[in-house]
């Protein structure tokens, strides 16, 4: 058992990564932009050659299915922010993060914020996750680093099983239809 709330949290998150890196390993290059239905979230090419994600501020309903380029995206974003929020720095906003395309280029970026992340979770103490933050909830939720650094754990085991359920949707049955979104 981790001695430490801060070896735990690196515990959690090293099992969550080896359960992602699993589908990181396997992704081609045209699983990213595959549209796995109709209602769709993904990122579309833009007229400077930047990739633009879909984006609504109150959340559609139902809930439009987001390819697997949109998640890599959003887990880009998140954790931006999040280590921001840990080091004290003023927070990339979401308009800011720029997708770096389908394949190697994404996976190194994913593989890099993990390597980012976990030498910022290395350098913190129990007394350090204590400290309160407002990421991602609002100030008054009155959550600490510990919380985030959880959530941190969570989301991505979340946003890599999406990832790997569509991957292997695609695995299984080939290239799915082209649909529109």
């Amino acid at each position: 058992m981790p001695s430490s709330r801060a070896e735990l949290l690196r515990w959690q998150f090293d099992l969550t990564w080896s359960l992602f890196e699993y589908h990181l390993e396997r992704l081609q290059p045209d699983d990213f932009l595959a549209e796995p239905a109709p209602a769709c979230w993904t990122l579309r090419p833009s007229d400077d050659g930047d990739w633009l994600p879909d984006w609504a501020e109150t959340e559609p309903d139902p809930v439009p299915v987001p390819t697997i380029a949109w998640l890599t995206w959003h887990i880009g974003w998140w954790w931006t922010v999040a280590i921001d929020h840990v080091e004290g720095r003023t927070p990339h906003d979401r308009a800011d993060t720029r997708w770096p395309g389908s394949g190697a280029a994404t996976i190194g970026w994913l593989r890099a914020l993990r390597t980012t992340w976990t030498t910022v979770l290395d350098r913190l103490a129990d007394a350090d996750l204590d400290r309160p933050t407002a990421y991602p909830w609002p100030a008054e939720a009155g959550l600490s680093l510990a919380h985030l650094a959880s959530w941190v754990n969570a989301e991505l085991m979340k946003n890599a099983a999406e990832i790997g359920q569509l991957r292997m949707l695609r695995a299984a049955h080939g290239d799915l239809d082209e649909t529109t979104c």
